[in-house]
């Protein structure tokens, strides 16, 4: 094969990449919010989950979280009576997307710890409810704060994403191995991987920092 006949299966491979990155960070996002302020909360009961799940996430291999729910979780569902089989799309969804949450947890809990207690104390003296203050007043002004590291935690994510060829779903790592095992042309194939991958990181930055760029205007109307 001329190395022009790997561009097809590869962009097939990385419109998968694509993919699973923009699903996961949505989700991962979600669960870091629901986590980090979870984690602040004053209720124990809120607490303790969100501190159980970043701890274990945080503490374990993406690879193993990968491989559990995948190949262990259906065999739990087994012994219960329940199906619990997970496509492998959604598995590898469901995985980077729990890792990458548990990471953001801290990110968002600490933005929310560094906003100024004379805010705070502003909101009490207006008779703000806590959520009212979350939303009113921590939120708009630590998310600017948490677009930073926000956004490297997204680029981690889309190298992460690889490790879901383990578990046969097809993306850019899957279809490389798949032509490297059929052409033995290793350097090409993953010269080519290489670029697309780093092609990839580019634009995903470029995005986060216009996004950093848009959010950032909230700060300027919260104080």
């Amino acid at each position: 094969m001329h190395w022009t006949e790997y561009f097809g299966p590869l962009m097939q491979g990385a419109w998968v990449t694509v993919q699973l990155t923009v699903y996961s960070t949505i989700l991962g996002a979600i669960f870091a919010f629901a986590a980090g302020i979870g984690k602040s909360a004053h209720t124990l009961v809120l607490r303790t989950i969100s501190i159980v799940y970043i701890e274990v996430f945080r503490g374990t291999s993406l690879l193993v979280q990968l491989f559990w729910l995948y190949f262990a979780l259906p065999l739990v569902g087994m012994a219960i009576g329940i199906d619990l089989r997970l496509p492998p799309v959604v598995a590898g969804v469901l995985a980077l997307s729990l890792n990458i949450g548990a990471y953001g947890a801290e990110v968002v809990r600490g933005a929310l710890a560094a906003v100024s207690k004379d805010q705070y104390e502003a909101a009490r003296a207006l008779n703000f409810t806590p959520r009212k203050t979350l939303w009113r007043i921590a939120l708009p002004q630590a998310i600017p704060e948490m677009m930073p590291p926000f956004g490297n935690l997204a680029v981690q994510n889309l190298k992460d994403t690889a490790l879901v060829s383990l578990i046969s779903l097809s993306d850019l790592a899957f279809r490389a191995e798949q032509l490297r095992n059929f052409t033995q042309d290793s350097t090409t194939i993953y010269t080519m991987v290489l670029f697309m991958y780093f092609g990839l990181a580019l634009v995903l930055t470029l995005m986060m920092k216009l996004l950093e760029r848009y959010v950032g205007r909230w700060r300027a109307g919260a104080r």
